[in-house]
């Protein structure tokens, strides 16, 4: 699951040791805008110590956000660094424009892709098709900057969001959706999130621990909707309609789109 991903200072050990007790799917080791430039050396360097020393539960996912150079390279120390890292089993590229293939060949990990950039939106079909690719995130503030546009008019974009949810979906990888900045909203936090779920998405990238069971609740099935999915599969096979047909469930009409949504639904509940 992929419900809540966390960005962690990667020059912070403090944060980086708290992390080991927070409840996010993933934690994401920032090399990149958490991290200013005279650090970033350091920052990297340290990561092999630190990670040596902690140990997070088997089914969190541990990722590094490398660093893009201004050539649009991404940094081949940074890579070099984290292939090494045996914990780390995912690598967040930032504003990634077109398929990355050659990473995955090089260090072995999986990949996240950042759609940061008009040129990375234009290109999503050819990103998500790339080797080890496991997810899309959508950064708002970045992709506000690339069009020239305002960070109010692509938090949780439904346009831009459906598109990355089609491309992820498409290609059986997550869409995450993006940062919400407002700390201290954790109102507005919900309805980005329950926004983005609707549209499809299966997490949400967060910046403070608060934020992170808003995000496990919302991007999780209630207890509501396993017990209706229960009952639609439990009544729909016991009338022998597993591939066609209808049938009605209390005053619903139940036919076989809404028999596969609750076999799937409960599938990946289970497989969690």
């Amino acid at each position: 699951m992929r419900r809540s991903q966390l960005f962690v200072p990667a020059n912070e050990e403090k944060k980086i040791r708290k992390s080991t007790s927070l409840n996010a799917d993933s934690i994401i080791l920032d090399l990149e805008d958490a991290v200013p430039e005279s650090g970033k050396a350091e920052a990297r360097n340290s990561l092999a110590e630190i990670l040596d020393d902690l140990s997070w539960d088997s089914k969190r996912e541990l990722c590094v956000r490398i660093n893009k150079k201004s050539n649009g390279e991404y940094s081949h120390e940074d890579l070099d660094a984290v292939r090494r890292l045996e914990k780390v089993r995912t690598i967040v590229l930032p504003k990634l424009e077109t398929r990355a293939d050659e990473i995955h060949d090089y260090t072995g990990k999986s990949l996240i892709a950042l759609v940061e950039t008009a040129r990375g939106f234009y290109n999503i079909r050819k990103i998500s098709e790339t080797k080890g690719m496991v997810a899309i995130a959508f950064g708002p503030q970045d992709y506000a900057n690339s069009v020239r546009g305002n960070l109010s008019a692509y938090v949780s974009n439904s346009s831009i969001l459906t598109t990355i949810v089609s491309a992820a979906r498409s290609n059986d990888l997550d869409p995450i959706d993006g940062v919400y900045f407002e700390l201290t909203n954790l109102s507005g936090f919900r309805k980005a999130a329950e926004a983005a779920r609707d549209l499809g998405c299966s997490g949400k990238q967060v910046v403070h621990p608060s934020q992170i069971e808003i995000a496990n609740e919302v991007f999780s099935p209630s207890q509501q909707e396993l017990e209706d999915a229960r009952q639609i599969v439990a009544v729909y096979e016991k009338a022998g309609l597993t591939k066609t047909g209808a049938i009605r469930v209390d005053d619903r009409l139940v036919d076989a789109v809404h028999y596969r949504r609750a076999k799937d639904l409960l599938g990946r509940t289970e497989q969690d």
